[in-house]
């Protein structure tokens, strides 16, 4: 059968299966070995099946994402994250744009320790939302603050999608952590330049409809000098240990995993929250999140392999020809075919399926993989707060009681302004992503 009636074959089953709500490991698998079946004949598979999904997942790089999902585990269940916003809280009294900021920044440091941007924006959602909407935030845009800087996982290292692209095209995961470090800031900006602008509209509705004044806000719950002195001592230290040890070459991005896993537990113990229930908690999250990314990574490695033999990179770029001079062209073309993949199918996913595609157009283009992994990296963590899939959004609004809908028509001008201005800046310099690691 020809190869572009396979392709075209394959394509309509995977929007079909995905049109049906089946899980994304098993679209990628099935579309993979149906396609393969189609192409070379069954005589392909026992060699594809046999031992190599053990292989693909079987990683020593791979450690890298249960350990650092277990040290965000640990931080989130101890507690540290409430009692930081309490600090937030305390610091911008009076100040009521003051907390969204550094309810922006609290997101993006969580997201960077943790990896997880669902985890976080629940964790947001639980804990910011409510002092938000007390200091006059309306609650669309207290869900869609959350959701934005639990989003900021996904370009703040460790990023999983980061350590993903790095085992994908074998570049060194520690470099792209510091790749991701001006983006990443970046990102965090146009956020907050954002969030200031809805919060000034948000004030003068508020004031053309004669609300009534806000009071002040009492915790529920007043917390000893000594614990706010051991929480932020714990915070610093986290930050300094994990960025401090990868960037000076104390330990590689894989061991960081390990001591951040075991500082967060000594964090916890600290702050007294170790228990059964806390180890059960922590240990079911890290074995359903780390089994569902090892689950897509063998369904990709599948549908990679047919990719691969399907020629369909080769195909793009006979396709794509006519602007292969103009690389900016197939870049922007490229970043707006993955900001869609990234509304609809989860991050991981859409890392692991397309860069077997992608990866051969941007080695024709010459375009640097250790910037293009960072630019990646920029859109989607635009593509956990833009609907239908922005995972971080239903995470604020299942934890919030927010409708998920009125959190997307704020957060999509979050994703849209950053994926201008960040997109943009990054493709006109390239060295937001590179003089960091070119520099070490």
């Amino acid at each position: 059968m020809d190869n572009l009636v396979v392709i075209g074959i394959i394509l309509a089953m995977m929007i079909v299966l995905l049109a049906t709500g089946l899980y994304i490991h098993s679209v990628l698998l099935a579309s993979g070995i149906i396609g393969l079946i189609l192409l070379e004949g069954f005589g392909i598979l026992p060699g594809l099946l046999g031992n190599e999904p053990f292989n693909r997942v079987a990683s020593y790089t791979l450690t890298t994402i249960p350990l650092f999902v277990l040290m965000a585990q640990f931080i989130l269940h101890s507690g540290l994250v409430q009692d930081i916003f309490y600090m937030v809280h305390k610091v911008s009294k009076g100040k009521n744009s003051l907390l969204g900021i550094l309810t922006l920044i609290i997101g993006g440091m969580l997201g960077a320790v943790s990896g997880s941007g669902t985890a976080t924006s629940a964790s947001l959602g639980q804990v910011a939302i409510p002092e938000l909407r007390k200091h006059g935030y309306s609650a669309p845009l207290a869900g869609a603050i959350a959701a934005s800087g639990g989003s900021l996982s996904g370009i703040i290292p460790p990023s999983i999608i980061l350590i993903l692209y790095g085992v994908a095209t074998e570049t060194p995961v520690g470099s792209l952590f510091v790749g991701a470090f001006i983006p990443g800031i970046l990102t965090m900006i146009v956020f907050i330049l954002v969030m200031l602008v809805y919060f000034q509209m948000d004030r003068k509705k508020q004031q053309q409809v004669e609300e009534p004044v806000i009071h002040e806000v009492h915790t529920p719950e007043k917390l000893a000098i000594s614990r706010l002195v051991i929480v932020s001592v714990i915070a610093i230290l986290i930050v300094l240990i994990i960025f401090g040890g990868i960037y000076s070459g104390i330990f590689t991005p894989t061991e960081a995993g390990a001591v951040g896993a075991f500082v967060g537990f000594l964090s916890a113990l600290v702050l007294g929250k170790v228990n059964f229930q806390f180890f059960k908690s922590s240990v079911v999250e890290t074995i359903k999140l780390t089994g569902m990314v090892m689950i897509i990574m063998i369904g990709a490695q599948i549908f990679g392999r047919f990719v691969s033999l399907s020629l369909l990179p080769r195909q793009l770029i006979k396709l794509i020809e006519p602007i292969m001079d103009t690389p900016v062209l197939v870049l922007i073309a490229i970043s707006v075919v993955l900001f869609f993949m990234f509304m609809f199918i989860e991050g991981a996913a859409v890392i692991l399926m397309s860069i077997p595609v992608i990866l051969p157009i941007i080695q024709e283009l010459q375009v640097d993989i250790l910037w293009f992994g960072v630019f990646v990296a920029v859109i989607c963590t635009i593509g956990l707060i833009t609907p239908p899939v922005g995972l971080s959004v239903y995470a604020v609004a299942g934890v919030s009681g927010i409708s998920s809908g009125s959190i997307f028509r704020i957060s999509m001008v979050f994703a849209v302004v950053a994926m201008v201005v960040v997109c943009g800046l990054m493709i006109a310099f390239p060295g937001l992503a590179t003089w960091l690691p070119n520099s070490m």
